[in-house]
């Protein structure tokens, strides 16, 4: 096997990436080596390796040089010599998410609530994150990259990998709708539905039974081409009239059981509120937004009508193996991504054109 491999690197923030040719990682016991075959390009990357001294300071950076890509999807190339069910030549997505692995939240299983949660080509999210980055410095904008064999979720043959590289959004808007409890004959409204968050929570409660979804947007455009996925999609579009209104209107003042909030940092706190006031008594807001505001919500009537908001910042590998296991059986639709296809040296063009993607149906992938 070769001994080194092509990267694109960030050297220095504000500036573009540059292809390097860097050493192929040594697979540790419990690693696997993977062979990225697609790297995604999500939406917030620009402002990390543009603006991340502005944006997220209270969030640690790995060291410069550092290789990007938060998806990846790929083939298993080499074990280490203690992993037993993983083989040469699965298919896999990686879950980006690592912990420390022996911290009270993940001796509890909580690996998430760990404070030293680090998104591998990423960011972090705690004072340990830098020691995991030095453990796992390699993102999908290189042509390998090693992993946990815990990390990895097995991709059916029916699974692209361009559809592959999606999972991370994917299962943020999953393991939302999982801490909401939701349920077959359930409804729910997606605050931001058009978006990259906001299309996997629509397409993934069609996937759970979904008796109706309100989604939210405010290019009408996008929310025709929404609204035609499914009949049981309402779409909805914003300034015209409050959501709460449309909503409680539709389910005769009933309301919604639940609220996903997957709007950006430039969306106002009154739209929250009024996606909030949509809510029925004991229904769940979970929050996988940006919104960059504070958000004034009353406590008493929280109290009065049980009323639940939740913060979900990712999800585990048992929940991406479930999605994967959706699409396989064709409950999940994967087939309403557009594709945007650069080759690794075509990274910087790949982030302007994330900027210029058509909603959530836009997939700006890498490929190798």
């Amino acid at each position: 096997m070769t001994k080194s491999m092509r990267a694109a690197r960030l050297h220095v923030e504000g500036q573009p990436f540059q292809v390097d040719t860097v050493p192929v990682p040594e697979v540790r016991p419990t690693d696997v080596l993977v062979e990225v075959k697609a790297a995604g390009v999500v939406p917030n990357l620009r402002n990390v390796v543009t603006h991340y001294s502005q944006w997220f300071p209270f969030l640690p950076l790995p060291r410069l040089p550092a290789i990007y890509g938060l998806d990846s999807a790929g083939v298993v190339s080499a074990v280490g010599n203690q992993v037993r069910s993983v083989k040469v030549g699965d298919r896999v997505y990686v879950n980006p998410g690592l912990s420390c692995g022996n911290c009270t939240a993940c001796r509890r299983g909580e690996h998430i609530n760990c404070t030293a949660y680090t998104f591998q080509g990423y960011f972090g999210f705690g004072p340990g994150s830098q020691q995991i980055f030095e453990d796992y410095p390699y993102g999908g904008f290189g042509q390998y990259l090693t992993a946990p064999a815990a990390n990895l979720v097995k991709l059916h043959d029916s699974i692209t990998f361009e559809q592959g590289a999606r999972f991370g959004y994917l299962g943020t808007s999953y393991s939302a709708l999982r801490k909401a409890n939701f349920a077959p004959g359930q409804t729910l409204l997606v605050d931001g539905g058009t978006g990259t968050l906001g299309l996997g929570a629509v397409i993934l409660a069609l996937a759970m039974g979904a008796s109706r979804i309100f989604a939210t947007g405010r290019n009408t455009g996008l929310l025709k081409k929404l609204g035609s996925l499914d009949p049981r999609i309402v779409p909805i579009e914003l300034g015209k009239r409050p959501t709460a209104e449309i909503v409680m209107e539709a389910t005769g003042g009933y309301g919604v059981d639940v609220l996903i909030e997957a709007l950006g940092p430039n969306a106002a706190p009154a739209t929250v509120l009024d996606s909030f006031n949509a809510l029925r008594r004991g229904g769940k807001a979970i929050n996988i937004g940006g919104v960059a505001e504070p958000i004034p919500l009353e406590p008493f009537p929280l109290m009065c009508l049980q009323k639940s908001y939740i913060g979900s910042l990712w999800f585990s590998t048992a929940e991406g193996q479930d999605m994967a296991d959706m699409a396989h059986a064709g409950t999940l639709d994967l087939g309403v991504f557009e594709h945007e296809r650069f080759s690794l040296d075509q990274v910087n063009e790949a982030l302007e054109a994330v900027d210029k993607r058509g909603g959530g149906f836009t997939n700006v992938v890498i490929m190798h």
